[in-house]
């Protein structure tokens, strides 16, 4: 059953609504690709953490950038 963002694994529990919402988006597609639960939850967790430093360190630069104009 896919999760949502009323009902996801526990370990995503500690997470940031936005990078738990990725996390359950990339969980949810490993999935239905064919991976087992474990596993997909793992992988979501992990790269939803990277998607988020990754947008994180944009939206800092970007608001350096603004700051400076």
């Amino acid at each position: 059953m896919p999760w949502s963002d009323e009902r996801y694994p526990v370990s995503m529990k500690n997470l940031p609504p936005r990078v738990r919402h990725k996390a359950i988006e990339i969980a949810n597609a490993l999935l239905v690709a064919g991976r087992p639960e474990g596993q997909a939850i793992r992988i979501g967790i992990w790269s939803a953490k990277r998607w988020g430093s990754a947008h994180a360190v944009r939206r800092a630069s970007r608001n350096s950038v603004n700051r400076d104009s």
